[in-house]
């Protein structure tokens, strides 16, 4: 008994300073974050008169500019286009990957190399290859290709170019092409920036790798068996794709979806290496902005408030899929 006692006794005071560390610096700092955006600090002098939810209601309109709301527009335009890019090319290399092709652990190698550089790497590398030049010193970078190529006509700004593709359900005109300057969100609209597309471009390259590594392991889990049987049936190759794996890659497909819309959600460094908030606010996105507020502006109190609605954001995406988890494992 007495031993059994001095085993409990170690093991909680190997596990209490963990604990101790993560309670201080995570849930405590997460905790002073909510109290400080419901306060009026907004100078280097702390100030913590309380002045309840003022500080969010800024951020949804009363503020000098719309760019909250610009920097949300862009997250789920991003977030949307992220997820969709990364995820097929991730199954489609997999599937490619999967019929045993010669230098298969090249090619694997090749995929997931991107996954070992940093955002800040990424950003400044495709910040090069998507500049899209100026009268004075012409075209550069892939623009600089297509002219070399004969294809001109595809050259465009890229992450400097602020247009907004935007449906006015005022207008009644359907889709249209304009641009957005501060307040233009005045006006009901909803749009998608097309300069987040090289964002997307970026961000896709480095991710794709991983979601293909999963989908990889997830298809030579399959008993061979299982497609055996299906071509005994008469099944074509697409048709075992598409009624027998398919159907069985939901939970891995599930898992992609939370690990990259958890990346997209707070991006930061792959925005402020490559575009910054962009022309327009095009690519700007709330983390950037709370950066921008907290330690240039010196509004902590206003950057608390952003960091706390992104917090929400991903206890939104995270916390069902931990709790359907946690559900499973129990019936298991």
């Amino acid at each position: 008994m007495k031993a059994v006692t001095r085993d409990r006794a170690v093991s909680v005071a190997l596990v209490a300073p963990s604990v101790i560390l993560i309670a201080v610096f995570v849930y405590g700092f997460i905790g002073f974050t909510g109290f400080a955006s419901l306060t009026k600090w907004d100078s280097l002098q702390p100030d913590f008169t309380f002045v309840g939810l003022r500080n969010f209601v800024r951020l949804f309109g009363t503020m000098p500019t719309d760019r909250f709301l610009c920097d949300l527009r862009n997250t789920v335009t991003f977030t949307v286009l992220f997820l969709a890019a990364s995820i097929g090319i991730g199954l489609v290399l997999a599937m490619l990957l999967d019929r045993h092709v010669k230098g298969e652990r090249v090619f694997r190698n090749i995929f997931l190399f991107p996954m070992a550089v940093s955002y800040i790497v990424t950003g400044v590398a495709w910040r090069w290859i998507l500049s899209p030049g100026n009268p004075q010193i012409g075209a550069t970078g892939i623009n600089q290709l297509f002219d070399a190529i004969g294809l001109g006509f595809l050259k465009w700004g890229w992450f400097t170019d602020p247009t907004i593709l935007h449906i006015r359900p005022d207008s009644g005109l359907g889709v249209l092409l304009g641009h957005i300057g501060l307040g233009a969100l005045a006006s009901p609209s909803v749009g998608v920036s097309l300069a987040m597309i090289s964002v997307v471009v970026a961000a896709t390259w480095q991710m794709s790798g991983y979601v293909m590594a999963m989908y990889l392991a997830a298809l030579r889990s399959i008993p061979n068996d299982m497609r055996e049987a299906a071509r005994i049936d008469g099944a074509s190759e697409l048709q075992i794709y598409r009624h027998v794996i398919l159907p069985l890659f939901w939970p891995v497909t599930l898992s992609a979806i939370i690990v990259l819309g958890h990346i997209s959600l707070k991006i930061f460094d792959l925005v402020v290496s490559m575009t910054g908030p962009g022309p327009a606010f095009a690519t700007d996105v709330p983390a950037f902005f709370m950066w921008d507020t907290t330690f240039r502006g010196n509004n902590f109190a206003q950057g608390a408030a952003i960091a706390t609605i992104l917090l929400l954001l991903v206890a939104l995406l995270i916390v069902p899929y931990l709790v359907s988890t946690n559900r499973k494992e129990r019936r298991q």
